[in-house]
């Protein structure tokens, strides 16, 4: 089980979204990470046939994917960012005409679909209309019909975007159950959705990726530590100003405060143990008050 990307670039109208990205995925879970306007949506759409690259190959096991064809797309889920749907469709009846459009026969649709929306959380609502689900009871049918053809290769573009903190961490659980015996690519600019199930990570930014590999490499190959101090109220503004602070939290007689730096911002400062988060913040982020120039 392998799916490689080979130099792989594409622009519009002479602006390139994605350049050169190469990296090779196998069984897994893998999270794409980046603000947004990296590139993320664009190369996620290559992965799945939407678009074709303007240069490079990307290959299924050694055979190229847009040569495989139907081949492909039969191994293949995706959900996208904003996936559509009729919205006078029962539950039931969406993921049926889905399956059809897969080319399921509708004895094992049924029998996949009440399987799938046991197992997503949907099956007492089969019957409600597409129209009346919340966010992330959508979002639960949008990854059953992902998973509909029982696919190797799973391709979730924010899949948890506009959802609840609950919802999120339901949705997490689902993916690591699903990622047993198939290929996971989550993009994401949320660092909690692949932090605790993420087996390696990627950093994407102006459509390069410049790290890849686990969470445990990437902290350890940060040049600043993480600091936790309190300051008086009067000191936060320019503490602020200077270092890059992950969170300010009002406490008796000042505020705590989580910094980035190479050395302790003040002397009474506290090391910590980095996390995605704070990797996150590091490579994406700015100085509270500075400028923005990490989106393109």
């Amino acid at each position: 089980m392998e799916l490689e990307l080979r130099n792989v670039s594409k622009d519009f109208d002479g602006v390139s979204a994605v350049s050169g990205v190469s990296v090779t995925m196998r069984k897994g879970v893998y999270g794409l990470l980046g603000v947004n306007g990296a590139g993320k949506t664009t190369l996620m759409r290559m992965l799945c046939t939407l678009i074709r690259p303007t240069a490079g190959e990307i290959l299924w096991e050694g055979s190229d994917i847009l040569e495989m064809g139907a081949d492909y797309r039969d191994i293949l889920g995706y959900l996208p960012q904003d996936f559509g749907y009729y919205p006078d469709l029962s539950v039931t009846d969406y993921m049926m005409y889905i399956a059809s459009i897969k080319g399921i026969r509708p004895g094992a649709a049924r029998k996949r679909t009440r399987q799938l929306l046991g197992q997503v959380g949907m099956a007492k609502y089969a019957k409600r209309k597409m129209k009346t689900l919340s966010g992330g009871m959508a979002r639960r049918v949008g990854i059953a019909q992902a998973m509909l053809n029982n696919p190797k290769v799973l391709v979730l573009d924010e899949p948890t975007a506009g959802l609840d903190p609950n919802e999120r961490i339901r949705f997490r659980n689902l993916i690591s159950e699903l990622a047993e015996e198939r290929l996971v690519l989550l993009s994401t600019h949320i660092v909690s959705d692949v932090e605790f199930i993420a087996n390696r990570i990627m950093l994407m930014k102006s459509g390069k990726i410049f790290y890849q590999g686990t969470t445990e490499k990437l902290l350890s190959s940060m040049d600043e530590s993480v600091w936790h101090c309190t300051v008086p109220k009067r000191e936060v503004n320019e503490l602020v100003k200077r270092y890059l602070v992950g969170n300010v939290k009002s406490a008796p007689g000042g505020a705590e405060l989580r910094i980035l730096a190479k050395e302790p911002p003040t002397e009474q400062a506290v090391r910590e143990e980095a996390t995605l988060e704070d990797a996150f913040l590091l490579y994406f982020g700015e100085k509270v008050g500075g400028t923005d120039d990490t989106e393109i």
